[in-house]
């Protein structure tokens, strides 16, 4: 009798329909990363050379995308140096990707670049490929070079180091002065819009 009392007391209490709800399984892992840090600060080698040192608010790596990539989301500040550890340029974005596997930057939203010879470029969209050590953007661009002069156009290529900026549709007012050819007459320029 005691085991047909236990017996009705364990199916009474599992009668309740109390079953407990879980969230769906996350099937696909790509969509998540697989390392996130906050409030990081890294440096990168390269051949036992340091040459990068990157801070961001948040670093979130995705091993599983195709490609592959990292992402800065909250913005990023990277700094290049030299060999004898000179800061040789310094960039920041509002948000940053960079695919791992291809060693190309994709830098978003009021990128501003500073190089050791003291050329300034801002723009909002710019890549930067460390295998071929080029930078390159299709949008709006300005560079302000160390001499004084002022570049801006629509699409640029350049070597990493800014030293030879090409503007593909250059914008902007360029006036030219007055000259005088050998024959002495006087040249007469118009302003470029």
């Amino acid at each position: 009798m005691a085991f047909g009392v236990i017996a009705m007391l364990l199916s009474f209490s599992s009668c309740g329909d109390r079953r407990k709800v879980f969230g769906d399984a996350i099937t696909e892992r790509d969509s998540m990363p697989v390392m996130s840090t906050l409030g990081m600060s890294t440096l990168v080698s390269d051949s036992g050379v340091i040459r990068y040192r990157v801070n961001a608010e948040e670093w979130l790596m995705y091993d599983r995308k195709k490609p592959s990539y990292w992402a800065f989301e909250k913005g990023a500040h990277l700094e290049q140096f030299d060999s004898l550890m000179n800061i040789d340029a310094s960039i920041k974005s509002d948000t940053a990707y960079y695919y791992d596997k291809e060693k190309l930057w994709k830098l978003i939203g009021h990128v501003d670049i500073k190089n050791l010879k003291g050329d300034h470029l801002t723009t909002e969209l710019l890549y930067w490929n460390q295998n071929t050590q080029r930078i390159y953007s299709d949008k709006f661009v300005r560079i302000e070079q160390a001499g004084g002069e002022l570049l801006t156009g629509y699409g640029f290529e350049s070597d990493q180091q800014l030293n030879s900026p090409k503007i593909f549709n250059v914008a902007g007012e360029f006036y030219i002065d007055e000259e005088s050819d050998a024959s002495g007459s006087t040249v007469q320029a118009d302003t470029v819009k």
